[in-house]
């Protein structure tokens, strides 16, 4: 960052005060809190997560230093805002495939139906009825453990642990499995991609410096671990 892009004295400053205050209102409403799920203290967190954070970034640019504490957020910058204590929890689990050997995904599908009078092989007998046989005869985390002998190379992943209040009634969620769960509602993730592998090789090829040459890299590299766990 050129110095004139970098922050001056008084916004660093300003930015201080800001968390000083976010500070004050955090504690002020845990202090007058009505229950473990007052939403005065989730407002209030999360102004001081955003205050923090601004501090953080501008000390860093300025000055680069950083804070000594974190307050934790999803790798999108969403505070969590759900429950203290959850009732109930939701596993929601993304793993994307691409099908490179097409005839071993179908011969594998037709082997299961030779033996299974159920696993019927449907869609023309191509890979959409093949992946329909498979993932009903084998549970989602065998295949993703023997994804080669299918025919398929790994992807992206994500696992996202989100909080609920309470239990959901039977069959509730059942035509919309993912629509009401938000990014404030993520307790942990979990992710893996192959684009963090890129990063490390940038890494390490760049000698152990950030974009700013300095030696601050140790505090402030949570971003992008593989298989990365980003706390909320």
């Amino acid at each position: 960052m050129s110095d004139a892009a970098l922050p001056t004295v008084a916004e660093v400053r300003a930015a201080a005060e800001a968390v000083k205050a976010a500070l004050d209102r955090h504690l002020a409403a845990v202090e007058r809190r009505t229950g473990d799920e007052d939403p005065d203290v989730y407002a209030a967190f999360n102004e001081l997560a955003a205050a923090a954070e601004e501090y953080d970034e501008l000390l860093y640019d300025r000055y680069d230093e950083v804070t000594p504490f974190e307050i934790p957020t999803p790798e999108d910058g969403v505070p969590y805002a759900g429950p203290a204590d959850p009732a109930a929890f939701s596993v929601l689990i993304r793993r994307d495939y691409a099908v490179v050997e097409p005839p071993r995904l179908i011969a594998q599908a037709e082997r299961v139906a030779a033996h299974d009078r159920d696993a019927e092989l449907v869609h023309d007998g191509g890979t959409a009825g093949a992946l329909g046989v498979l993932f009903g005869e084998y549970e989602p985390d065998e295949i993703a453990s023997r994804y080669k002998e299918f025919g398929l190379e790994e992807g992206d992943s994500t696992l996202w642990i989100a909080a609920s209040e309470e239990v959901a009634e039977p069959g509730e969620w059942l035509n919309s499995p993912f629509e009401h769960t938000g990014p404030e509602d993520v307790l942990h993730r979990f992710d893996v991609s192959s684009v963090f592998d890129e990063e490390t090789d940038e890494f390490d090829e760049g000698e152990g410096e950030d974009e700013h040459g300095d030696e601050h890299d140790d505090d402030r590299e949570d971003e992008g671990a593989e298989p990365g766990l980003t706390p909320a």
